[in-house]
């Protein structure tokens, strides 16, 4: 299992144009691009005709001071998309931890495996099918993160979705 703790936006963005390009996902035509946000507003604030999608993660951490590696099963990631004059945009927004150890306030980007990534993906395109396209499509998804082991305490304080009040329950 690979185990990146950097973060990677190639990975995102090749797997993202691989998925739209395969003949059982998006077949309108129209071209769909990914772009990444780092502010820190909150993505889940409805503007206009943007849809918004949350999901968790599993994904792994490395401080950039100490070099301390973690893993969290409750990375948050959000997806804003829409379909307009032809085009689909996707912004998404990465959530960020801090360090245990360090306890400096420096926030770092987890890092994923290309597994957790399609499976991020495949779940966005089902809701810009379904939302966008008005398809009627399954509910199900391979390798679910509904069954992701979430045995450990999440520490709230030191991540970033959760102090914009952004958690993994209910985040489908």
């Amino acid at each position: 299992m690979d185990t990146s703790t950097d973060w990677v936006p190639s990975l995102w963005k090749e797997t993202f144009d691989q998925l739209l390009n395969d003949e059982n996902e998006v077949e309108s035509g129209e071209p769909w691009s990914l772009r990444f946000n780092y502010s820190q507003t909150n993505p889940k604030q409805r503007k206009g005709d943007w849809k918004v999608y949350s999901h968790c993660a599993n994904g792994n951490f490395r401080c950039g001071s100490c070099r301390k590696t973690w893993s969290s099963a409750q990375v948050v990631v959000v997806f804003r998309y829409r379909l307009r004059d032809d085009r689909g945009t996707v912004i998404m927004w990465p959530f960020a931890q801090a360090c245990r150890r360090c306890k400096d306030n420096k926030y770092y980007l987890p890092g994923f495996s290309k597994a957790e990534v399609e499976e991020a993906l495949h779940r966005l395109i089902r809701k810009i099918r379904k939302n966008c396209y008005k398809e009627d499509v399954d509910g199900s998804v391979k390798g679910s993160s509904e069954s992701m082991d979430r045995t450990k305490p999440h520490e709230a304080s030191l991540c970033q979705a959760c102090i914009m009040g952004i958690h993994c329950q209910g985040a489908e």
